[in-house]
């Protein structure tokens, strides 16, 4: 590895719903060659268990090095310790608000903000919905501080089979924020529509006539 240009990223899970998106993004960026730091908080040890049939010692596998959430001398923790970014997949409310007020009592909180005052990127998959005047604002203030907000929303002009899919799209849109390809993005291309009776719709205008 290029110690000058490292491919390496920092995956941090936090407890909100969506667990699997933290888990694919770190098979893709195996599949990359990218070596990848992981950071579960506890709440998203209790999520996966509610969510998933698998576990974090599964996801520990799969990542090339694991931290403890507690560990705040880990070497994610400084600044010095290169990397592509990093991404929160997913990011509950509570991991943005720390973020967004540079609460850095966590190993997740404080590579987020390291991240951040390197000028690195860092993609917040924030999985919450709906959204009180807290959360915008606390949205508002990341990205003021250089961070994306990422919902995962589903592309539904991808034309989905399965749930993998649409799981698939959302995270190699992610890793396009990252300049990372993964080959699982259906680009829009501005083609024809697939279905007849899609292409056969007809726009009309409002009929705007006043009446008496």
């Amino acid at each position: 590895m290029n110690d000058q240009n490292p491919r390496r990223m920092i995956v941090g899970i936090s407890g909100a719903s969506g667990v699997v998106y933290g888990k694919r993004i770190l098979e893709a960026l195996r599949d990359l060659g990218v070596e990848t730091h992981l950071v579960v908080s506890d709440a998203a040890r209790q999520t996966m268990a509610y969510e998933t049939d698998f576990t974090p010692r599964d996801l520990e596998k799969i990542a090339d090095v694991s931290h403890s959430n507690k560990n705040i001398g880990a070497a994610c923790a400084s600044g010095s310790f290169r990397t592509m970014g990093m991404v929160v997949a997913p990011c509950s409310v509570k991991t943005m608000a720390e973020i967004a007020c540079g609460t850095t009592s966590t190993l997740l909180a404080r590579s987020a903000d390291v991240v951040l005052k390197e000028r690195r990127k860092l993609v917040l998959m924030l999985r919450e919905t709906p959204l009180h005047l807290g959360h915008l604002r606390n949205m508002t203030s990341v990205t003021e501080m250089g961070a994306i907000i990422y919902p995962p929303v589903p592309a539904f002009y991808a034309r989905p089979s399965s749930l993998q899919e649409m799981v698939d799209h959302t995270v190699g849109r992610i890793l396009d924020l990252l300049d990372l390809d993964t080959g699982m993005v259906h680009r829009w291309t501005g083609g024809k529509p697939r279905s007849a009776e899609v292409a056969a719709v007809q726009l009309t205008k409002p009929d705007l006539r006043l009446t008496n």
